[in-house]
């Protein structure tokens, strides 16, 4: 029988060595949670490590920056918000090499789905295991009777409990989330706030994304999620609990960043590489590279490197895609919102918005500012926004959305906002998932690292993007024969994937 907790990922063999026995120089390229991931586990084993990141911050989609007010304030701005769940086993990990006991995640006990009309839902008091959790959601909405079950498609909604690694891939990675969420036959008000709401969490939009990877999400999130449901936030801006401890930690371990400079190419140079960099005659030489930047950003190195010369993997590189555009607005209100709101809900319905954040209700720097000036600072999101649509459509939108469904705000007056329209998260296309590059690659020496390669093991987003650096640095340190570092992961299987033979 399936023991139903956190497991060990054993993916690399690796030695017994705590440190590589000789100087060992590698380079990462890509200072987000991946690259950084990989940076820890590099310099904690001895090598020597140059972190090149094209930003003047750390971070990546999970960074954050200086900015001020208009009264000259400053302020750290970020990608948005972000939930650390409690099965992000790896990024947790990371985490308390700055902070061992995790005092700066304080939890949400509650994350409301708001729907038309008033509509809502709530994850508070569910049992903490599956499929206890997802039972109970389902028998206390309103939007179940007993009439709309019995028209529910059993054999389509097994597939959420019976999550197979090698399976349901095989046998949904063609079709896309929104033909599979079809095909349950839920109503459609019950499929817009129990399904629709978590599937545009993952920036793809359901017609564009794989039926198998959001099978992969619902096992991941809920299904064989053995830590319960809600979610935990950091108390402080991610560059002062998170970004600015992590450097430091990094550099006591002899880390170099090379800040706001862009890594141009990869060169062999025998059995070792070069790595070029834009406008700097001087390349860096290293025994193993680990590349961590966005999609993007490795699609840019990749073309302008013909000493990665598997062509298979260079076709790999090249096929990644990046999905529709996210926004993010952050705005500083001159006066409060109800101090009983949410800090977070999510929405479905309701124009372009995905999501709601009321800062000063868990971050530090944002409560500050609220007691000081008697104000609010609330973040809006949406998610897969159509390319068609203008930044002036999305804003008058935000607006309109928070002012009905928050009344207090319809006097407030924005004091600042800073609006974010970005198009960088991956793409999880249907039919795409054979072809995604994984964590080691045809090179000796070069590893990936990010939130868009594969994994052989349930994960998705920043715990994604933390795993594969962890990954990416043990698989170049084991020809040294180093110990890789300890993955975790939920069970890797439904709860009854062992039957699935009886209706696939």
């Amino acid at each position: 029988m399936m023991r139903f907790a956190a497991q060990r990922v054993d993916l690399t063999d690796g030695g017994t060595r705590d440190r590589v026995p000789e100087r060992v120089r590698t380079v990462v390229v890509g200072g987000g949670l991946a690259g950084c991931a990989a940076a820890t586990v590099l310099a904690e084993r001895g090598a020597s490590v140059t972190v090149i990141e094209q930003n003047d911050y750390l971070g990546g989609r999970a960074g954050a920056w200086t900015e001020a007010l208009p009264d000259g304030e400053p302020f750290e701005m970020e990608r948005g918000f972000h939930a650390f769940f409690r099965q992000y086993y790896n990024l947790r990990s990371l985490l308390r090499r700055v902070d061992p006991a995790l005092h700066n995640l304080i939890p949400l006990l509650d994350y409301p789905l708001l729907g038309p009309e008033g509509a809502s839902e709530s994850f508070t008091g569910l049992a903490r295991l599956p499929p206890f959790n997802v039972a109970e959601l389902v028998l206390r909405t309103p939007r179940l009777r007993l009439r709309d079950l019995a028209r529910v498609n059993v054999r389509a909604a097994l597939q959420m409990l019976s999550y197979d690694t090698e399976t349901t891939w095989r046998e949904f990675d063609a079709s896309n989330a929104r033909d599979y969420l079809d095909s349950l036959n839920f109503p459609r008000d019950a499929r817009q706030m129990l399904f629709n709401v978590f599937a545009h969490s993952f920036f793809n939009p359901e017609e564009g994304m794989s039926a198998a990877d959001m099978l992969m999400m619902f096992h991941f999130y809920f299904m064989g999620n053995p830590e319960g449901l809600v979610f935990d936030v950091l108390n402080e801006p991610f560059s002062l609990s998170l970004w600015r401890p992590l450097r430091r930690y990094l550099e006591r371990h002899g880390v170099t960043f090379r800040m706001s400079t862009v890594a141009e190419r990869i060169e062999r140079d025998g059995a070792r590489w070069r790595v070029r960099l834009v406008g700097d005659e001087e390349p860096l030489a290293a025994e193993a590279v680990v590349l961590a930047p966005d999609v993007p950003g490795l699609q840019r190195i990749v073309s302008q490197s013909p000493d990665l010369d598997d062509p298979h993997w260079r076709r790999q590189v090249q096929r990644l895609g990046v999905t529709l555009p996210f926004a993010v607005w952050r705005v500083f209100l001159d006066r409060p919102v109800r101090p009983d709101r949410h800090p977070f809900v999510g929405t479905t319905g309701l124009g372009f918005v995905d999501n709601i954040s009321v800062y000063e209700l868990f971050e530090g720097e944002s409560r500050r500012w609220a007691l000081r000036t008697g104000g609010s600072v609330v973040e809006v999101h949406a998610y897969a926004v159509d390319e068609a649509v203008s930044e002036t459509e999305i804003l008058g939108d935000f607006w309109l959305q928070l002012r009905d469904l928050y009344p207090e705000t319809r006097e407030a007056r924005a004091v600042h906002e800073r609006f974010l329209l970005r198009r960088d998260c991956p793409s999880f296309a249907p039919s795409t998932y054979q072809d995604r590059t994984t964590v080691p690659t045809p090179m000796n020496g070069i590893a990936l690292a990010g939130d868009f390669v594969r994994l052989p093991f349930p994960t998705a987003l920043m715990e994604r993007a933390v795993a594969s650096g962890f990954y990416a640095a043990s698989h170049v340190l084991a020809r040294w024969g180093v110990r890789p570092e300890p993955l975790w992961s939920v069970p890797p299987r439904g709860l009854v994937a062992g039957l699935r033979g009886l209706w696939s």
